[in-house]
């Protein structure tokens, strides 16, 4: 079994009783944004998540570190997932339950995860425009936007929402025309 089908496998539950608990206490929104913080310290701080992922390192002390760092950002439900998570020594694939529980909750909630890589920066006016874009073609009620720059591209963008790619970039024009020409 690949790893990440391994982790997959292992952060499902983990996510899917998150969601049942947001959804129980009708706090879906509220351990969303408390996730999303999660993946921004971690993104932040690589080194907490080696800290975490360290077999040396005791679970009593991988316990302390996440009570300090986290337990007056996030709520106390996913504080408590996280512990259970140490205890079961399966600390590791916390990005993993984060990552598939904003999933299940995009799901749930009905909002398309767009992927944009542009040229330069995009302003709001073209975020709200590839949000509509996005809406038309998909049949959700919103739209999140997780925005890339790759000058690479020279002008343009690419949009991937799920398994669908928009490449309206100015690289993807010349190796359109390229093809074409071969």
């Amino acid at each position: 079994m690949a790893a990440g089908a391994m982790a997959q496998q292992i952060a499902d539950p983990y996510a899917e009783a998150l969601l049942a608990l947001a959804s129980a206490h009708n706090l879906v929104d509220s351990f969303a944004a408390d996730i999303r913080f999660v993946v921004a310290a971690l993104e932040a701080a690589p080194e907490l998540g080696q800290f975490l992922a360290s077999p040396i390192i005791k679970v009593e002390a991988k316990k302390q570190l996440l009570e300090s760092v986290l337990q007056d950002q996030i709520h106390p439900l996913i504080l408590n997932t996280f512990k259970l998570l140490t205890d079961r020594r399966r600390i590791m694939f916390i990005t993993a339950v984060c990552q598939r529980f904003l999933e299940l909750q995009r799901k749930l909630q009905r909002v398309a995860l767009a992927e944009v890589t542009s040229a330069i920066e995009l302003t709001d006016v073209h975020k709200q425009a590839i949000r509509d874009r996005v809406m038309q073609f998909s049949q959700v009620s919103s739209v999140e936007l997780q925005s890339y720059v790759d000058s690479s591209l020279i002008g343009g963008v690419i949009i991937k929402v799920g398994s669908q790619v928009m490449d309206l970039s100015l690289r993807g024009q010349l190796r359109r025309l390229a093809l074409q020409l071969a």
